[in-house]
């Protein structure tokens, strides 16, 4: 299990500072475009940064493998529960659940790795 929690305004301000070297450092096309698509862009980003971070514990702790960020997307359904997909090369197909939550000043995360 991974849980994270981070400060909305430190990623604003790394997106404001780096602008899309950042932003194509850590998240996905995919998520880029889907936090454009919402009303709260930071915080989007946010959630989707605390859950990478979630998810980089969590799998460290159940397989031993360090992800990057890049290898991580956090897949968005308005309304319904996030998913994650995994896209590290040669890596095998595992069952992750994972909440995400933000508000005015942060966001957090958790995953939970099921192995079986």
């Amino acid at each position: 299990m991974g849980i994270d929690i981070v400060k909305n305004q430190r990623i604003k301000e790394a997106v404001e500072r780096f602008g899309d070297r950042f932003l194509k450092r850590v998240y996905t096309e995919e998520e880029i475009k889907y936090c454009k698509s919402q009303y709260s862009f930071y915080e989007c980003l946010s959630a989707r940064w605390a859950c990478k971070e979630a998810v980089i514990k969590a799998f460290y702790q159940a397989y031993g493998i360090v992800l990057k960020y890049w290898e991580i997307e956090v897949i968005g359904d308005r309304g319904k529960p996030a998913r994650v997909r995994i896209l590290k090369e040669g890596f095998k197909e595992c069952k992750l659940i994972v909440s995400l939550s933000h508000e005015k000043e942060y966001s957090v995360a958790v995953a939970y790795v099921l192995k079986e």
